[in-house]
């Protein structure tokens, strides 16, 4: 994956994408030559952005897909990966999720038509009256303020739920931000943003990319070398809202239920339980959805999600699992289309041991949540593929293993100009479409 930056144009998402897969197909030591079927993951651009990322990589002729599906694109796009591999389409499947995006909050770029979320607002206004604040902290910030009608939740579990992320970030190389903050910072008035929500616990819009390489059991017994440091997407489950989402509930209109429904159902395929899951990356792009996200996972008592939070069991060192050790959406930054590509990464790292600077030791299975209002919901569990737990691999060992020559769980870099030689198809490819990007990566170096 790449760094997640601000989005100022720094850096465009031809390049970003590029980058990832780049990365990917190094980490999986393979060619574009080896890639039958392209999956490519965004919600602001123009069609066929995949091929434009694709095509720098090689012209072999295969289908890429273009999806979107709001927050939950990245997810979406490993779960028609899996979906394809499971199917025999393909045996091997690249996806690359990037986003550049505006600054300021997250709007439509659509005005002459429709909003897909139209109903959702609506009732959402007219039950909780009209606001100026941003729309999607105005949906979170009502569904936390429930929580704490109902339970007893306080601003301060919110807020500690932020602090944490932040805390996390810290140790994340690919972060936008990487800055710890005490709660009394988070919980200055001068930064509210809606209800119980600030600014520091608000997830900001984000360039970046990433990218995962997913490959049948057949691909991967004709490659042996590659066996221990797969991960095997042991259960996976991609579910739209239910007509609960317009009961006038704020939980269930943020997609409470739907998220529950697929944790159970990946949990079932995978044959695990909540309590079995040592590390999560869940979809906190509000700190109020990370604590019904602790409920509706399973991993609190049903309305005790903020008794979880007080006594510290998020994070290292407490009795439950470790959530968003990357610093999660609120600190290491969501381009949406690469979100969920991002928490692949993340997890991958922690069952191979190789994200050493912020292990959960002795874990071998871990969940991916990835939610878009919208509404779609993904819930992927994961497993390493050898049977064992992971445990903190030297930075040297998996340097030489990597492709790299670094870390890159631990150390963020752009790749050269000879990277991306290494991994581009070798039969099909023209510099055409390649040219700015390789005078970006020159410059960089």
């Amino acid at each position: 994956m790449t760094q997640f930056l601000k989005p100022r144009r720094t850096r465009e998402y031809p390049e970003l994408g590029y980058e990832a897969a780049v990365k990917a197909l190094i980490d999986a030591h393979i060619t574009y030559d080896d890639v039958q079927a392209g999956v490519a993951c965004y919600c602001y651009g123009d069609t066929t952005s995949g091929q434009r990322i694709m095509y720098q990589l090689g012209m072999t002729g295969i289908p890429v897909y273009n999806t979107n599906n709001a927050c939950a694109t990245g997810s979406t796009g490993l779960h028609l990966a899996r979906t394809l591999v499971k199917g025999g389409q393909a045996d091997c499947v690249l996806v690359v999720g990037f986003e550049q995006m505006r600054p300021g909050s997250i709007r439509s770029v659509w005005d002459d038509r429709p909003s897909p979320l139209g109903p959702s607002t609506k009732i959402m206004e007219d039950t909780f009256g009209k606001h100026q604040s941003p729309r999607n902290a105005q949906y979170f910030g009502n569904a936390g303020q429930e929580y704490m009608d109902k339970y007893g939740a306080k601003a301060e579990d919110f807020a500690e739920i932020a602090r944490v992320s932040h805390e996390h970030s810290q140790r994340n190389p690919y972060a936008q931000f990487r800055t710890a903050y005490s709660l009394d910072q988070i919980l200055d008035p001068k930064t509210q943003i809606y209800g119980p929500l600030t600014k520091l616990q608000c997830s900001p819009t984000s360039d970046g990319a990433a990218a995962a390489i997913i490959v049948s059991q057949r691909f991967l017994d004709a490659r042996p070398h590659l066996k221990s440091q797969a991960i095997l997407m042991a259960g996976q489950q991609l579910l739209t809202d239910g007509p609960e989402v317009y009961s006038r509930s704020a939980i269930d209109l943020v997609g409470f239920n739907m998220s529950r429904q697929a944790a159970q159902l990946a949990m079932r395929e995978a044959g695990v339980r909540a309590k079995d899951i040592g590390v999560c990356e869940l979809h906190d792009c509000f700190s109020t959805n990370e604590l019904l996200l602790l409920d509706a996972l399973g991993f609190s008592e049903p309305g005790k999600a903020h008794e979880m939070v007080r006594r510290g069991d998020i994070t290292f060192g407490g009795r439950g699992l470790v959530v968003n050790p990357s610093g999660g959406l609120i600190s290491k930054g969501h381009p949406l289309g690469a979100t969920g590509l991002a928490q692949c990464a993340e997890l991958t790292w922690q069952l191979r041991g190789w994200a050493n600077n912020r292990l959960v030791p002795g874990t071998d299975v871990a969940l991916q949540h990835n939610l878009g209002l919208g509404g779609a919901v993904v819930v992927t569990i994961y497993k390493r593929a050898d049977g064992q737990v992971s445990r903190p691999i030297p930075d040297d060992d998996i340097s030489r293993v990597s492709g790299l020559g670094y870390n890159p769980a631990v150390e963020a870099r752009y790749i050269t100009p000879q990277d991306g030689e290494r991994v581009r198809s070798k039969t099909k490819h023209h510099e055409y479409p390649l040219q700015e990007t390789a005078e970006k990566l020159k410059a960089r170096m």
